[in-house]
């Protein structure tokens, strides 16, 4: 039996590190599975669309496809945008079977990634010593979303006994600038920021650019590519490989089955 083939389904910027940060992480993911069929797609401000990439699948006989949602945030994107992809692709390809997988999430896992960029920010910027930390990121409407970066955000101060903020570019408070004021105002003047973004972008820059302006000594790189990432992305794969075993064989459009949420 052929493995389905796995179609990366990014959300897409108009900066050109964004994309380039999704290739490299297929070209990682074909290394580490040169069995697989991986194609990168983009929901918005770049090419390929999902439409075009799973048009060329189908052409070429491909009969099953995992649609990977190359997201942390389990909020508008992933229960709207996505779905309505899936379901529009299964009906200008009716000879697929297509089965959208969970988003990536905020995994502990990638804590340790985290962990490593901030220490290369902390040796280039001559860091020694570090009083608070804040979790930076996008920011949702949904609050149970941003409850799963909080979670991370106080597992992450736990690893190094130190007090953490989550903080939210768009949608939520407090800001990355807002949470380092706070700090500061407390009198904690070491304040590190971390970037809990997949790649680099209009928001991540904004992290960046506001905190150092609140007095961040350090703001660390977005995740990036990774064997953490591409082992997580591998993951969600297989389980929503395995439930397209346990599909009808006539195509319809489905969305796998959330995995289970880890309780801090």
């Amino acid at each position: 039996m052929t493995a389905p083939a796995l179609v990366i389904l990014a959300h897409g910027s108009r900066d050109p590190r964004s994309a380039a940060t999704v290739h490299a992480l297929v070209k990682c993911l074909r290394d580490m599975r040169d069995d697989l069929r991986i194609e990168a797609s983009f929901l918005d401000h770049c090419p390929p669309t999902p439409y075009q990439v799973l048009g060329k699948l189908a052409a070429e006989g491909v009969e099953e496809v995992v649609v990977l949602p190359l997201l942390l945030s389990a909020a508008y994107h992933a229960k709207i945008d996505v779905p309505a992809v899936v379901d529009e692709a299964q009906s200008r390809f009716p000879n697929l079977r297509i089965i959208a997988s969970d988003v990536l999430g905020y995994d502990d896992t990638l804590l340790d990634v985290l962990d490593r960029r901030m220490r290369a920010e902390l040796k280039d910027g001559r860091v020694r010593e570090l009083d608070a930390l804040v979790l930076a990121c996008a920011g949702s409407s949904d609050s149970h979303a941003n409850a799963s970066v909080t979670r991370l955000a106080r597992l992450w101060g736990q690893r190094h006994k130190l007090p953490v903020t989550a903080a939210f570019v768009c949608a939520a408070s407090p800001s990355p600038a807002e949470a380092v004021l706070q700090w500061r105002l407390e009198g904690r003047r070491h304040v590190a920021v971390g970037s809990l973004f997949l790649a680099p972008g209009v928001l991540p820059d904004q992290a960046e650019t506001t905190s150092r302006r609140a007095g961040a000594v350090a703001v660390s790189r977005p995740l990036g590519v990774s064997a953490e990432v591409a082992r997580l992305v591998l993951l969600r794969y297989g389980v929503a490989g395995l439930d397209l075993l346990t599909l009808d064989p006539a195509p319809r459009p489905v969305v796998a089955r959330p995995l289970l949420v880890h309780s801090a």
